[in-house]
């Protein structure tokens, strides 16, 4: 426990897990929808606000987990509720509770049926992947874990597409085979620790045929869940057939889950299987940015394009994360931020043109810029930030895990450059004929711009597309110090193996 700052104080993290389940539960006895919706955005945004305290109160000077409480649970099995955020949660976190009221009026006329079970969809799913970014406990994590599984199901099978059940299912069956293989993993820990708490399972001589099991156990649930190449193909699907909010949440924050658990859990826990698979996985991200890259440009549907894209900047992050210093790793948790603000920019993007076409085919909405000039700037803004045009806030991501990437090996940075070019390919090829299209272009002359509520939706991403684009150093400065923590850890313990072979010898 010396690894917690216990708050004393004002319990702020449990406060904001649990406010969204008791808000949901509010809904049961109101049948009204637009009770529904305002008082779930009423409290999505006291969330936001109440998530404001961890960024003025957090120290980034310490690697220890801050906020922290810890309540006895099931004495009898070593279970304990505890929680707590360092700097490889508290931007993820932020990020969640930012998200979430864009979402709800991102959703205002979208949803016309079951309103009130929709919004109590969305606050359950905030309590979830809160709960998750803070537990320091691994029945806790996976209880949370798992939790989030079936309002992201009904979002997907009530509100979703024309093939809603298949992606639903598809959906609900790979994180669901992921989430078995985690569950063996961390009973494999409780076995050998007698401890569900997760500091207590790092750093420990394990076995290299047990760190390997682990290991292999953990990255192939956080794979399905980021998801990575070839673990991918649940993933257009959901996207495609999800409504607009259930997008945004996919990509925004679910997503970074898998990539959150492998720098939680993969990399402390089990060092030497990190070490020995490393090259491994960092070829697999090669592929899968690549992969993604041609995939998406081969796209017509607007959703499957920025879908697709999700793989191959997913890649850059799991890149980052891999060659295993400080570049790479602070440039990957940047990027899981800045993918979460563009691509949920874009997918609300596509659901407002969606709105009004009733299609999310390039070929119908081509050559709409010239009626929505308001619409036209935003995504034209977000389709530079997706590919990282200089000075928008996927550039510093991309810049730092490449740069990490060739302190690591220059040929695997090299092969990551044509994914860069990819990226800027599919998403000008879609600005070019959302804005002007061809000279057969469809009558768009009836299409009527953003509404204020939409506009007001969309400008708190530009906002932070150049916030963390021009001044990055203030969102840097807050993760620095875990990172540097658990790389010098990291690279310690590997120095310590090394020496002990050689007296061995």
């Amino acid at each position: 426990m010396d690894c917690l700052l216990i708050n004393e104080g004002f319990p702020l993290l449990s406060f904001l897990i649990f406010l969204p389940l008791a808000g949901a539960l509010v809904l049961f006895f109101f049948s009204s929808e637009s009770f529904a919706r305002l008082w779930t955005l009423f409290v999505t945004i006291v969330m936001a606000l109440l998530s404001l305290p961890l960024i003025t109160g957090f120290d980034n000077t310490t690697a220890k987990y801050q906020f922290a409480e810890a309540h006895t649970w099931i004495p009898q099995l070593n279970i304990n509720y505890i929680v707590g955020v360092d700097g490889i949660s508290i931007l993820l976190v932020i990020l969640t509770t930012f998200i979430m009221p864009l979402c709800v009026l991102a959703s205002w006329k979208y949803i016309k049926t079951r309103v009130t079970a929709f919004m109590f969809c969305l606050l359950i799913m905030e309590t979830s992947m809160l709960g998750v970014f803070m537990a320091l406990d691994f029945v806790l994590f996976y209880v949370l874990w798992e939790f989030m599984l079936i309002p992201m199901y009904m979002l997907i099978a009530i509100w979703g597409g024309p093939r809603k059940i298949y992606a639903s299912i598809k959906f609900f069956l790979y994180t669901l085979a992921g989430s078995i293989l985690l569950l063996v993993a961390i009973i494999a820990l409780y076995i050998k620790n007698g401890s569900f708490f997760i500091p207590d399972m790092m750093w420990q001589n394990y076995s290299t045929t047990f760190q390997i099991l682990v290991f292999l156990a953990f990255f192939l649930a956080f794979a399905i869940k980021v998801p990575m190449f070839p673990f991918h193909t649940w993933l257009p699907a959901a996207h495609v057939e999800a409504p607009t909010a259930g997008s945004v949440i996919l990509a925004s924050v679910l997503l970074k889950m898998g990539t959150y658990g492998m720098l939680r859990f993969c990399l402390p826990i089990t060092p030497e299987a990190t070490f020995t698979l490393a090259p491994y996985i960092l070829w697999l991200s090669i592929a899968g940015i690549i992969y993604g890259g041609f995939t998406a440009l081969a796209q017509h549907d607007m959703k499957k394009l920025i879908a697709y894209s999700s793989v191959g900047h997913m890649g850059f992050v799991t890149l980052g994360i891999f060659v295993l210093n400080t570049r790479g790793v602070e440039g990957s948790i940047m990027q899981m931020i800045n993918h979460g603000v563009t691509t949920g920019a874009l997918f609300l993007c596509v659901g407002m043109i969606y709105e009004r076409t009733h299609s999310r085919e390039l070929s119908v909405a081509q050559g709409c810029g010239k009626y929505m000039p308001w619409y036209a700037t935003f995504i034209g803004l977000f389709a530079l930030s997706s590919f990282g045009f200089p000075g928008t806030n996927s550039f510093i991501g991309e810049f730092l895990i490449i740069a990490g990437a060739f302190e690591f090996n220059k040929a695997l940075a090299l092969a990551s450059i044509p994914g860069a070019v990819l990226a800027a390919a599919y998403m000008l090829r879609m600005l070019q004929k959302i804005l002007y299209g061809t000279e057969n272009n469809p009558d768009q002359s009836h299409l009527k711009d953003l509404s204020i509520r939409e506009i007001a939706v969309l400008a708190p991403f530009v906002v932070f597309v150049f916030w963390i684009g021009l001044g990055p150093q203030p969102f840097i400065d807050m993760i620095h110090v875990s990172v540097a923590n658990l790389l010098d850890q990291l690279h310690g313990w590997q120095q310590a193996q090394d020496v002990a072979a050689v007296f061995l010898q």
